[in-house]
Formats: structure tokens, C-alpha cells, sequence
């Protein structure tokens, strides 16, 4: 259940929402974004870590990587339905909103409704929690998805970059 979990945030986190900031902005942007996602994980805790309190840090880290994460982590949870055949998208606004998080909550539902699981942190959320437990297998049909939603976005990136590129260079 947890690798399910980590893998459809990873997902977002490591893989489609570079590939946004560098489709958008270039190398500087997918280099801010994974500044800021990776700042979030090392210092986005309350409490003190190593003898310092780092919550001051925390906050801005956090913030930022909510804002530059909101949009990826949507198409993140489009792709992983619309790579499924489709998913109500009603249903996966509820679920997704279940988490604490802005933004891990999309692909994470997206995930859980895409495999008919149910994915949870006791006490916290419970995503798609009609659906079955998830299993081994689950785990590697999650990991089939998101490969397929890894090149897509890769895809998706190539053809904006395309794109963008054919602005600039003939003035359309």
C-alpha cells in the first residue's frame, strides 16, 4: 500500500512535474522546481531536526513546492486516468481532496481509483475506501501505469518544447 502510494506522488514529484517546468521554462525551471520539492522534503517538518529548528524554512519550502506542484500533480492524475480509459472525474476530485496535502492527493487518488483500491493512512485519509486492499499485484500494475504515464509526459513535454520552439524561431 505504501509503494503504491509513494510511487503515484513520486510520480508527480520526480518525473511529470520537471518535465512541466522544463517544457515551460526551461532548464532554470525544472531546476527551481526541484530545488523547491526536494527543500520541502528536507526541511518541510515542524519540530527541530540535527539541533536546528528549521519550521522557518519549512513554511517557504512548503509553500513553494505546494504552488509549483498545484498544476502537475492535476495532469498527473489526468494522465493516470485518461491511461486507464477514463475515471469519473467527480469521484477523483473527492478522493483527491481527502489528503492533507494541496497536490499528493490527485495522483494518489488518481492511482486508487484506476486499480479499484483503497489506499490509507490510518487516521489521516482514506482514498477510494470502497475499493479492495491492494496486493503485490497491484504493485506492479501501479508500476506499469505509471510508466506508461512517464512516457507520456515525456512525450507531452517533447511536443510543448516542439511547439515553443516553432513560436520563437517562425513568429507564429
Amino acid at each position: 500500500e505504501s509503494a503504491i502510494e509513494s510511487l503515484a506522488e513520486n510520480l508527480n514529484d520526480s518525473v511529470i512535474a520537471p518535465l512541466f517546468w522544463f517544457a515551460l521554462l526551461g532548464l532554470p525551471g525544472a531546476a527551481v522546481y526541484r530545488f523547491a520539492n526536494t527543500a520541502d522534503a528536507m526541511w518541510g517538518y515542524p519540530g527541530v531536526r540535527g539541533g536546528q529548528n528549521w519550521q522557518w524554512a519549512g513554511k517557504w519550502t512548503a509553500r513553494a513546492d505546494d504552488v509549483l506542484s498545484w498544476v502537475p500533480a492535476r495532469i498527473t492524475a489526468l494522465l493516470l486516468a485518461l491511461g486507464h480509459g477514463g475515471l469519473n472525474l467527480k469521484m477523483l476530485c473527492l478522493e483527491a481532496r481527502k489528503t492533507p496535502s494541496p497536490n499528493s492527493g490527485w495522483p494518489m487518488a488518481a492511482m486508487a481509483l484506476a486499480l479499484d483500491i483503497r489506499l490509507q493512512k490510518p487516521g489521516v485519509y482514506a482514498l477510494n475506501p470502497g475499493g479492495r486492499a491492494p496486493n503485490a499485484l497491484d504493485t506492479s500494475l501501479a508500476l506499469k501505469k505509471s510508466s506508461k504515464v512517464a512516457v507520456a509526459g515525456v512525450l507531452i513535454a517533447f511536443v510543448a518544447i516542439f511547439l515553443k520552439l516553432l513560436v520563437i524561431f517562425n513568429g507564429f
